[in-house]
């Protein structure tokens, strides 16, 4: 009796072995799901409340995929944090195949840098046999390739950037509501009106807190500086330019709005991390704004279901081009940037990470997404919906395009561009002169790319 029950336990011993073994087995197949499925964690920045990616996720993006590919769970894990941290955050995650996201939401200036890092797979071998990378724009997918000439991504989004006004504010102060400025004076000409007959109206505002990160750098002054005969970075000798007249004359323009003419909002809201709610969600719609310099996507928060909807808006609101410095051709100036889909290299699954990236990227998707948010689409054909391009201001954004710049595409140009935020917040809180601010900036962009890589004109 005592030899069968020790058989009994052995053998019982062994089906236990054999079941955990059968479930590790499966759920190494589910990822953790439970249900057979392979989980797709999506990771991106979380805006808040009113976080209009995760609209069009949850609302429109999911329930169709799921349905479509019922093998495939999507897991959202967006993150909550600064511009500047969530870089720091996914870089983290994406060290790891315990923590890497699947799919991972990259801003372009960051891509060369993830990907020299060795943190993004290279997308080539998927590109070349999907039909629909054709339909992007060709310029545009120049926001996705690194310097080594791979993809590492497929862009997600696009933009362009002007000057947004309030009509209200410009009636009030005697001002053309088709408004559309020449030059840097006639900005500076306009805010002083306004100055001086609404003086509870911040007259004209942009960003210029490190606080605010990249936004600093590109909304701001590489808006100023591409409008000069200058750039940052030169491709033809592959130098980044430390000093120029283009610099020098970018930080002037910032220190007459903030210091010498009083022009911007107080430094309490300048400084503030918050800054771009405030202006574009408070202060430009309740008419206590003139001007603001910034993003197209900023419509995203007058949708019926965005932070202040607003109907009619182009009857509330002008988005003027951003003029050259003194008019000279070709007479309008943007930077194009924009938010882009990539694949973690340690994700584990690598081939289900890119069915959902080619969902995310599909005609349909890439329109839906673009009208959530108030962004640009990529793809020509989303371009030519109906429901895409009878939206508000979509033909002055889309034609902004047509005198666009890209961020230099080096893997230095994060670190640079944290030079320019420091650069740009010292002049604006008078903390330093241009001519100082200019100097550091030089100094230090040397010291970080190296003396052999720069040059000044």
């Amino acid at each position: 009796m005592k030899k069968m029950k020790r058989v009994r336990n052995v053998l019982f011993c062994a089906i236990l072995v054999l079941m955990v073994v059968l479930s590790g087995c499966l759920s190494s197949k589910s990822s953790g799901s439970g249900s057979g499925k392979t989980e797709i964690k999506i990771t991106w920045r979380d805006q808040g409340e009113h976080d209009n990616l995760k609209q069009f996720l949850t609302k429109t993006f999911i329930p169709k995929f799921e349905k479509e590919n019922p093998d495939i769970k999507i897991v959202l894990s967006p993150i909550q944090a600064s511009e500047g941290d969530y870089f720091s955050k996914v870089a983290l995650a994406m060290k790891s195949s315990s923590t890497a996201p699947d799919v991972v939401a990259e801003d372009s200036f960051m891509l060369n840098s993830d990907a020299n890092a060795g943190y993004l797979l290279k997308l080539d071998h998927y590109l070349k046999s999907w039909d629909e990378w054709s339909k992007y724009e060709e310029n545009l997918k120049a926001g996705s390739r690194a310097q080594n000439g791979s993809y590492y991504a497929i862009p997600g989004t696009s933009d362009s950037r002007g000057l947004w006004y309030n009509k209200s504010v410009f009636k009030k102060a005697g001002l053309p509501t088709n408004w559309q400025p020449k030059n840097w004076d006639d900005i500076i000409t306009v805010a002083e009106t306004i100055k001086k007959k609404l003086p509870d109206v911040v007259p004209l505002s942009m960003g210029v807190a490190k606080a605010n990160g990249e936004s600093v750098s590109m909304q701001t002054f590489e808006m100023l500086l591409y409008g000069t005969n200058d750039t940052l970075y030169d491709d033809n000798i592959k130098k980044w330019i430390v000093s120029s007249k283009g610099i020098n004359d970018s930080l002037k323009f910032i220190d007459e709005v903030f210091n010498k003419k009083k022009l911007g909002p107080p430094l309490s809201i300048a400084m503030n991390s918050n800054y771009g709610s405030v202006m574009f969600q408070d202060k430009l719609p309740k008419g206590k704004a003139g001007i603001i310099l910034d993003g197209y996507w900023n419509l995203g928060n007058y949708k019926p279901d965005g932070a202040v909807p607003i109907k009619n808006v182009d009857k509330v609101f002008g988005f003027a081009a951003m003029p050259t410095q003194y008019g000279q051709k070709p007479g309008t100036t943007t930077m194009v940037g924009g938010w882009t889909w990539a694949i973690p290299a340690k994700s584990q699954h690598h081939d289900a990470a890119w069915k959902v990236i080619k969902a995310l990227g599909s005609k349909e998707n890439q329109a839906a997404r673009a009208i959530s948010e108030g962004n640009l689409t990529v793809r020509s054909d989303s371009a030519a919906m109906p429901a895409y391009k009878n939206r508000t201001f979509i033909p002055e954004a889309t034609k902004y395009l047509k005198n666009g710049h890209f961020r230099p595409a080096n893997d230095k140009y994060p670190n640079v561009s944290t030079e320019i935020q420091s650069m740009v917040e010292s002049v604006a809180s008078g903390k330093a002169t241009p001519k100082k601010a200019a100097q550091t900036f030089k100094k230090n962009v040397t010291r970080i790319v190296g003396s052999d890589n720069v040059i000044t004109r």
